[in-house]
């Protein structure tokens, strides 16, 4: 076992001394010692719950002859980190969580591990230090949230960010504005739409390293996620058993099965930053590109919150993804002998059937013939940019208008809230990319602020978009302003041509004009000169490539 680094031999008699300190027994140390990785904290709605998710895994470790430890990792609430210095932390708490999980697994000889996340960056930290190990593993998140009820109907977290621009249009009151802020979250669960949190929930399924249901049973539906929780406890032990590792079930046909799902039921645009910054652990090359190609042919047969009315619970209800999985691979785009972490994913679809056809529609009867998220690629965005193609309305596809800019998100939040911005123009936030921001914040906010006061405009970054964002909104523009691209060189009043089924994204300036303000560009001082974010931006890389740090 790889654990007897530390447990075998006199050499090891001061190791084992320290294990008898904290109460294990000889037997324990003859068993695999299996990590237990818990994120529980109680500042995120989706982690608050994940000791009793992690108490379950220990009973299903200890039941198939394993030894579980428990150890924390830390979790940044993105809902909370939203629009201030905060959010600067939420995209490189990726990387810590990543580097503090094969800190502790390497200095600690685990043989296993069964990783607990449940919110945004956590699950593809989680994903990445699996992948960079390679040692035995099983993710098994705490679920989504149930939505919430107002007024008789479903409401979520996302509502929440565009109430702010209903009150702030004189459109709600502020009493209104207080009930709804009681009612949008009713309990703990990741936040309830096909924000990035559930995306990722979701696609870890996809990848084959989370078990059915990982995704999409409800955080309150209290006995179906501990039974899910000990099933991975047991699996863990299995995959020990049969030395089957995360890079055997990672492999390239396992990133294109969770694209075509992420295309399929229209996920956060996150995935194409968190999918590239897993694979590139995991020792498998995902360019953008390949989004594209797989997007053009896979059908959008759900319409989840914040692009329609239907929220996790309801996907859970019509089957869950095994069932989406099943109705794509009637196109030929799903891998069904790509290995999971209990068997092939043709072992998952076997007895897969949609519950619901409101809720996951026919390849035959889709939403869209193509899937839910777009790279776009010109003269403003030459390597790459990212739209969440499904949660754009028809008649913004393709949008032409003036550019307003400004130089940071809150800049652009008092602009917005001014009432500076106009039906018609394309509002663009730019120093806000990994390395300019640093830490490319979501852009949640300013598209909430600007749903809810009902503005027809565009809004262009070279930050990111929260997975609840919906509208016109294009993130991930790289190469970024810090790094002097072209958004960094845009003026106000500059034409920005927007063509989303075309995927282009230009401006209308000659290439001569440009050159000669990239000549004039200079790269302004750094936000932030000390501390863990300093030091990120300087190793950060292009989101074009995960943000991965290098």
């Amino acid at each position: 076992m790889r654990s007897d680094i530390v447990k075998k031999g006199s050499t090891r008699a001061a190791h084992r001394s320290l294990f008898y300190a904290m109460g294990y027994t000889s037997e324990d140390l003859n068993k695999p010692l299996v990590g237990v990785v818990n994120s529980f904290n109680e500042i995120i709605p989706g982690h608050f719950h994940l000791r009793d998710i992690a108490d379950a895994v220990k009973l299903g470790v200890t039941a198939a002859g394993g030894t579980p430890v428990e150890f924390p990792a830390i979790g940044v609430c993105d809902g909370i980190a939203m629009g201030h210095e905060g959010m600067k932390f939420s995209l490189a708490s990726r990387e810590l969580i990543a580097d503090s999980i094969e800190a502790m697994a390497i200095a600690h000889g685990f043989d296993g591990l069964v990783l607990i996340p449940n919110c945004d960056k956590i699950i593809p930290a989680m994903l990445m230090a699996a992948g960079r190990l390679n040692i035995p593993a099983v993710v098994v998140s705490g679920g989504p949230m149930m939505a919430g009820r107002y007024n008789g109907k479903d409401i979520s977290v996302s509502q929440m960010f565009e109430a702010a621009g209903l009150y702030e249009a004189g459109k709600i009151t502020a009493d209104q504005l207080d009930t709804m802020e009681k009612a949008a979250c009713p309990g703990c669960g990741s936040c309830a739409g096909l924000f990035t949190a559930n995306s990722m929930n979701c696609l870890t399924e996809a990848l084959g390293m989370g078990l059915p249901g990982n995704g999409t049973i409800p955080a309150p539906n209290f006995g179906a996620r501990r039974a899910l929780a000990k099933q991975a406890g047991q699996a863990v032990m299995d995959l020990i058993a049969k030395d089957i590792k995360p890079r055997d079930i990672m492999t390239a046909k396992a990133f294109e099965n969770a694209i075509v799902v992420d295309m399929g039921i229209g996920g956060s645009s996150n995935t194409a930053l968190h999918l590239p910054a897993i694979a590139h652990d995991a020792g498998v090359e995902l360019p953008l590109t390949l989004f594209d190609a797989i997007s053009a042919k896979t059908p959008y047969i759900t319409k989840l919150s914040p692009g329609g009315t239907h929220h996790l619970q309801d996907l859970n209800e019509a089957g869950g993804i095994p069932a989406v999985m099943k109705e794509l691979a009637k196109r030929g785009l799903i891998h069904a002998d790509a290995l999971t972490v209990t068997g092939t994913i043709a072992d998952r679809l076997e007895h897969a059937a949609i519950a619901r056809p409101d809720v996951i529609r026919s390849v035959d009867d889709p939403y869209r013939k193509t899937g839910g998220i777009a790279i776009l690629t010109g003269n403003l965005a030459p390597e790459c940019a990212v739209v969440k193609e499904s949660a754009v309305a028809e008649d913004m596809l393709v949008f032409t208008g003036p550019a307003r800019v400004f130089d940071s998100e809150e800049a652009a939040i008092d602009a917005i809230i001014a009432r500076k911005i106009k039906d018609g123009d394309i509002v663009v936030i730019r120093y806000e990319g990994p390395q300019g921001g640093p830490g490319m914040r979501e852009m949640l906010n300013p598209t909430a602020v600007i749903a809810g006061m009902g503005l027809k405009v565009a809004l262009l970054t070279d930050g990111r978009f929260s997975g609840a964002t919906r509208g016109a909104c294009v993130g991930h523009i790289s190469p970024e302003a810090m790094a002097g691209g072209p958004i960094g060189l845009i003026r106000e009043g500059d034409i920005i041509k927007l063509d989303i089924p075309g995927r282009a994204l230009n401006v209308a300036v000659s290439d001569d004009e440009l050159a000669e303000r990239k000549a004039a560009w200079q790269r302004p001082a750094p936000k932030v000169t000390s501390g863990y974010l300093a030091r990120y931006a300087r190793l950060v890389k292009s989101a074009a490539g995960g943000a991965v740090l290098e």
